[in-house]
């Protein structure tokens, strides 16, 4: 079965539009355990407006599935990352200030920049994921930066879904199978949501996993959050 994990970033950017701590986002990871969900995601940015590095620390002692922490690779972010060890890393390109991740890496471009960061993770034994599009060149250039996989960005999936679904998922689906020829696993995520996950997920082959957030909470604020998590689930199935 195709593991879905769930970002809780949406849920920590509703605790500090009022401070405190509620909503509560340790609870919600277990939470979201609890329900069924097989990982936990984080992003936790260098302004902290939402996930902050505190709650990474926290979540580590909690998530008991899969732990998956995102982020551009700067230093403070290694750092933090190798301190936790989760079990997953997933490097986006994006720069300090972006308001969500929109692209992939060029991994021609940023082969040695990536060789150095994910050497540094492998020697923790932590699992990296390096963000890509849809270039196969890109995509199969990835296995020469030293990742054990990728995740395709699917926001252009999402955008052209509703127009016409089969178009839009080919260039992914062709993407995944030459991710798997070289070798590497496939995730996916941004804007996959109740409408689209489906066929994407029958679509796209040897498909490990989703990472789903902004959608997923959203839809909690009307089915529930144990509701949501099944309905994702179930797309999956």
């Amino acid at each position: 079965m195709i593991r879905l994990s769930v970002n809780i970033n949406k849920i920590a950017t509703l605790r500090n539009a009022r401070g405190g701590n509620v909503p509560d986002v340790l609870k919600v990871a277990v939470d979201c355990q609890k329900f069924g969900a097989q990982g936990i995601t984080v992003h936790p940015r260098p302004d902290e407006r939402h996930i902050r590095y505190s709650d990474v620390r926290q979540l580590r002692k909690l998530v008991s599935t899969e732990f998956n922490i995102e982020g551009y690779p700067s230093r403070d972010f290694m750092d933090l990352v190798c301190s936790v060890v989760p079990e997953q890393v997933t490097l986006v390109p994006d720069p300090p200030d972006a308001l969500t991740s929109n692209a992939g890496w060029d991994t021609v471009a940023n082969e040695g920049f990536l060789k150095e960061v994910i050497a540094e993770f492998r020697s923790k034994g932590i699992r990296t994921s390096i963000f890509v599009g849809t270039d196969l060149k890109l995509v199969a250039h990835a296995a020469r930066c030293g990742t054990h996989r990728v995740e395709l960005y699917t926001e252009p999936y999402a955008l052209e879904y509703p127009e016409n679904a089969a178009r839009a998922l080919a260039p992914f689906a062709q993407a995944a199978r030459v991710a798997h020829e070289n070798g590497l696993g496939i995730n996916a995520g941004h804007d996959l949501n109740l409408l689209n996950l489906r066929y994407f997920a029958q679509g796209i082959p040897h498909l490990d996993e989703v990472s789903i957030g902004h959608a997923l909470i959203s839809d909690a604020l009307y089915f529930g959050l144990e509701n949501v998590v099944q309905m994702y689930l179930d797309c999956l199935r």
